[in-house]
This record gives C-alpha cells, sequence and structure tokens, in this order.
C-alpha cells in the first residue's frame, strides 16, 4: 500500500495519474495545504521541504516503509517499482527522462510564476506578468513543435506525459492566460490524455477542494505568507 500525501494542484495529480495508470494500491492522505497542514512536524518527516506531493510506500525497498518526496523522483520510483512506464531501452528512457525533467524544470516554476503573478500577487507587477506569460508561451511553442512530431510528448506515453498534462487542463489554462487553440498538437495531445480512463479517476480526487481564485486571508498566509520563511 502507498500513502499519498495529496491536495488538489498540478504537482498533486502527477502521481495520482501515475498511481492510475500503474494499477498500484494507494490511499489519500489530504494535506490542506490553504490550512498550513504541510507544516505539520508529522508531514515533513515525510518531506522535509514542507510541499505537496509526497508518498510513503509501505512496502518499499527491502521491504520497509520509504518516503518519497519531489514529484518527478515520485514519478521515477513508482515506475521503476511497478516496471512500467520504464523502458528497457537506455536512448528511449532518456527521452522520457529529459521530457520528464524539461516539466519540472520549465513548465512547472515557470507556468507556476506565471499563474502566482497573474492570479494571486498582492500587487499588480506588469513586468512579472509579462516575462512569466511570455515564458509560458514559449514552452507552450516548445511542446508544439514537439507534439507535431510524436503523438506523446516523448514517443509513447509515458512519465512526460503524466508530468505535463495536469499544467495543462482547462482551469490552469484560464488561470495562466493561454488559448489552447493557438497550439493545435498541443491541443490534440490534451484531448488524447484527457480520454485516458486513468486519468480521469485521478482527476476526480477530491476536485471539489480544488481552489483556484481570490484565497481568504488564513490560506493565502498558508500558500505565500511567513510561514513559508520560518
Amino acid at each position: 500500500m502507498i500513502d499519498l500525501y495529496f491536495w488538489p494542484t498540478p504537482n498533486g495529480y502527477k502521481p495520482a495519474i501515475a498511481l492510475e495508470e500503474m494499477g498500484l494500491d494507494y490511499r489519500v492522505k489530504p494535506i490542506n495545504i490553504l490550512r498550513s497542514e504541510q507544516f505539520d512536524p508529522a508531514f515533513i518527516k515525510i518531506n522535509p521541504n514542507n510541499k505537496i506531493p509526497a508518498i510513503l510506500d509501505q512496502d518499499g525497498p527491502g521491504g520497509k516503509p520509504y518516503a518519497v518526496f519531489e514529484s518527478g523522483a515520485i514519478l521515477l520510483y513508482l515506475a521503476e517499482k511497478s516496471g512500467m512506464f520504464y523502458p528497457e531501452d537506455m536512448a528511449i528512457r532518456y527521452r522520457v527522462i529529459q521530457w520528464l525533467m524539461f516539466q519540472v524544470s520549465n513548465v512547472g516554476p515557470m507556468l507556476g510564476q506565471n499563474g502566482h503573478f497573474h492570479g494571486y500577487a498582492s500587487e499588480d507587477l506588469p513586468y512579472a506578468k509579462k516575462r512569466y506569460l511570455n515564458e509560458t508561451k514559449r514552452l507552450y511553442t516548445v511542446m508544439d513543435r514537439q507534439l507535431a512530431e510524436s503523438e506523446f510528448i516523448a514517443g509513447d506515453y509515458s512519465l512526460a506525459d503524466m508530468a505535463i498534462y495536469p499544467w495543462m487542463v482547462p482551469v490552469i489554462r484560464d488561470l495562466h492566460r493561454m488559448d489552447i487553440k493557438d497550439y493545435p498538437n498541443v491541443e490534440r495531445w490534451h484531448d488524447v490524455v484527457a480520454s485516458r480512463p486513468a486519468v480521469q479517476r485521478a482527476e476526480s480526487l477530491m476536485v471539489d477542494r480544488m481552489k483556484i481564485g481570490d484565497p481568504d486571508d488564513e490560506a493565502y498566509e498558508a500558500l505565500f505568507g511567513k510561514q513559508q520563511n520560518p
């Protein structure tokens, strides 16, 4: 059994999709990041970076409980554990890993900053809005070019698609001020991934608790306040 420490955010959905695709037994352990639960000492023992997602594999290496944090690392761990979506061919495996790292180091941080300055910043900062919107557009263009050459990001459906897809769903695109129709290959890919039953099951997790928009004072403090800099 794998415990998934989860809140319905793009990064939270990445391992949820993987767990569903791989058919691994798991249970959701909600961590309400809008109510500071990510700072609970018990959770920090699982993830010292006090962020979701994280997992605790009750049957980890050596048959002992094993915690993994950082969404990219979680995806790789689950793929290796299950023997699925972890190609034996080194060239194919590293094609997937490159695009997974593209999400971890580019899509997540840049789109996240875009969403922050457009949706959550306490003051209007036109330079930051323009800078991160332009970077988001650049990354969409990179993906659109890649998807003109293959059905999925790294060839066959892979960890890279599981990682990128949650950042491209409609509610997130709206926050990022992006029109997917400007990127037809991304739109085609999005619709194919969205149709997968495992993706749909993952997306149904706690969807009623998804918060996009103006957080209340307590949530704003939990996400962006002094607790982030203890």
